[in-house]
Parts: structure tokens; C-alpha cells; sequence
């Protein structure tokens, strides 16, 4: 776990209040996996005092040999238009995250060459089957921050890799543009507007049979939903939660869930779970 300043060397507004970011930390970038997340403060002032988790949505591993955490130039920026908005650059890890609140409102300001205040990463993320070959993706909403990150790392391992994305309309979709080219990218959207129409829980049960492990991020309802199809408990299902919490390391009990082990923190214990785990 790392403790320092980060530099925002990137932001811009990819979908209707929904902000990429990337920002410059070659040591968290070094040491994040998939599934992992940032608390990061929304800006330098004590309003709002609480940190905001944010996923790991993208990793752009160090190069640098003796790079140390915080270390960065005003200089280290890059702009809106830059050739790959999507990847962050070595050193770099890259958070994705809507404006809704205060906190995130600050976020959105955020301008290359401002530093931020990061802890990171924390949590436990998420793991592959060393049998597995053919993997299913699930996301609902925002859910699809964390899950580009797994199938960066599951393409760099000759994967396969389906990834179901869902929302209420195509303005909550990323474009094709945001993701690997090599997985395959299926499209749900309540109204129809892109791709099928339906909520993406719909769409599950048609590679259920396909996939060798199944991973899943979104809102609640949709993770009810999840655990309602009862999944074979031979094959992996891993959920990353999204859950408010205070202190991001597990000393304040904010985020407790409740597990088939029992109570469980998300920002210690998780924020993955088996899926088959949670009650």
C-alpha cells in the first residue's frame, strides 16, 4: 500500500457525467491488480473530508527503474485529444468514475498538473483459474470500471473473453474504442437504444455454459439477480462490491456485508467475493 501525492496528467467527460482519468504513480501502477482500488481525495481542502474509492479501471505498468511514489512534474500531462485517451501510459493508472455528489464533483474539476492525495491499492482483486481459458464478463453500469482492467490482463494471457455490458440507455455505453479489440463486446440497454434490448442479466444464461469463470461488477439489484440463477457452484463466479466506505483499510466497519463466512469488510476483505459467498 502506497500513501502520497498523485499527478492528474489526463481528464476528460467520455459519457454524460461519467470522467476518465489518469493519473501518475509509478508505484501504484507497479503494484495494482485488477479488481483493486484508489481512495483518493477529491481535492487538497478538508470539504469534503472523506476520501472516495475509486476501481482500478486501467494499468499502465512502470518502466522506469527506482520510480518512487508521488514523484511526478506538472509538465507530466497529457492532453484530452491525445492519440489513446483510453490507455493510460507506463507509470499511469487510469480511474473512472460518474459526478454525482461533492466528492466527485471536485474529482471532475481536476485539471493535468493538479496532485491529489491517493491510498493505494487497496483491496483484494480479482483472481484467475490457471485452468481457465474462456471468460465471462458481466457489468452493469459504472460496474464495467474494474472489468476493463481484468480483460487487459486476461488478453496479455491469451484469454478468451466475452464482455456483457448493461445500462438504461446507449449514453451509459463506452464505446468499443474504451475496450480491448480482441474480446467480444455484447451490448444490453433497457430501452433498446444500443445493441440488445433487456437488462444484461437477461443475456447471462446464453454463455454461462462457455465460460470457465464468470466475473461481475454492478449494482445491487443486478448482483441479486446474479445470485438468483444459481450458478453451478463448480464453476468461479467472482463479484467485485461497489460499497460506501470511510477509511478504505478496514479500521471504521462502514462497509460490512454480510457472507456465508459471516460479516465481511469490502474494502479489506473484498471488494471481490465469490459470488456464491454472499448473502
Amino acid at each position: 500500500m502506497i500513501q502520497g501525492t498523485v499527478g492528474v496528467v489526463a481528464r476528460a467527460e467520455v459519457l454524460p457525467n461519467v470522467f476518465l482519468m489518469h493519473l501518475r504513480t509509478p508505484e501504484i501502477a507497479k503494484r495494482a491488480h485488477p479488481g483493486q482500488f484508489i481512495h483518493l481525495a477529491c481535492d487538497d481542502a478538508s470539504d469534503p473530508l472523506l476520501r472516495r474509492p475509486l476501481s482500478v479501471h486501467r494499468i499502465g505498468r512502470a518502466g522506469v527503474a527506482g520510480a518512487k511514489a508521488g514523484i511526478y512534474s506538472p509538465s507530466d500531462r497529457r492532453e484530452s485529444s491525445s492519440v489513446d485517451l483510453w490507455r493510460p501510459a507506463e507509470g499511469e493508472v487510469s480511474v473512472l468514475f460518474a459526478r454525482i455528489g461533492k466528492g466527485t464533483t471536485a474529482l471532475a474539476r481536476s485539471n493535468p498538473g493538479d496532485a491529489l492525495s491517493a491510498i493505494g491499492p487497496l483491496g483484494n482483486g480479482f483472481s484467475f483459474d490457471p485452468k481457465a481459458r474462456n471468460l465471462l464478463l458481466v457489468a452493469g453500469g459504472l460496474g464495467i470500471a474494474p472489468l476493463v482492467a481484468l480483460a487487459d490482463e486476461a488478453v496479455e494471457r491469451e484469454m478468451v473473453v466475452t464482455l456483457l455490458a448493461g445500462a438504461r440507455t446507449e449514453s451509459g455505453i463506452l464505446p468499443a474504442a474504451a475496450l480491448p479489440p480482441e474480446i467480444e463486446y455484447v451490448v444490453c440497454t433497457e430501452d433498446g437504444s444500443h445493441g440488445r434490448q433487456g437488462v444484461v442479466t437477461g443475456a447471462v444464461a446464453e454463455f454461462v455454459d462457455w465460460a470457465d469463470q464468470i466475473f461481475v461488477c454492478g449494482p445491487r439489484p443486478m448482483v441479486e439477480a446474479l445470485i438468483a440463477l444459481r450458478i453451478s457452484p463448480t464453476k468461479s463466479a467472482q463479484v467485485a462490491l461497489e460499497e460506501h466506505m470511510a477509511c478504505g483499510i478496514g479500521a471504521c466497519l462502514g462497509c460490512i456485508v454480510q457472507t456465508r463466512r459471516g460479516p465481511q469488510r469490502v474494502c479489506r476483505d473484498g471488494p471481490v467475493f465469490r459470488l456464491g459467498d454472499l448473502r
